[in-house]
């Protein structure tokens, strides 16, 4: 398997803002808590991230009390 073009659309979905909301917690407070910057965290959220670290991954499944997929979920590839 070759990695993913820069260009490419990812097939990965980040829950991020919908976990966050549910917990009322703030991307601010989330980063105090995992320790992990809350740009990293937008980039994140925002799915522009090509690689998270399974610490950081771990860390934020910890504060928001979820498993990975409720995190992280595949979605269909966009088609142009």
């Amino acid at each position: 398997m070759t990695p993913a073009e820069p260009d490419e659309a990812s097939d990965v979905h980040c829950r991020l803002d919908e976990l966050l909301e549910a917990r009322g917690l703030t991307l601010a407070r989330l980063s105090e808590l995992v320790g992990v910057s809350v740009v990293n965290l937008s980039v994140l959220k925002n799915d522009r991230a090509r690689a998270i670290r399974f610490s950081t991954l771990q860390a934020i499944c910890e504060a928001l009390d979820c498993e990975i997929g409720d995190l992280l979920v595949r979605r269909p590839r966009r088609t142009t």
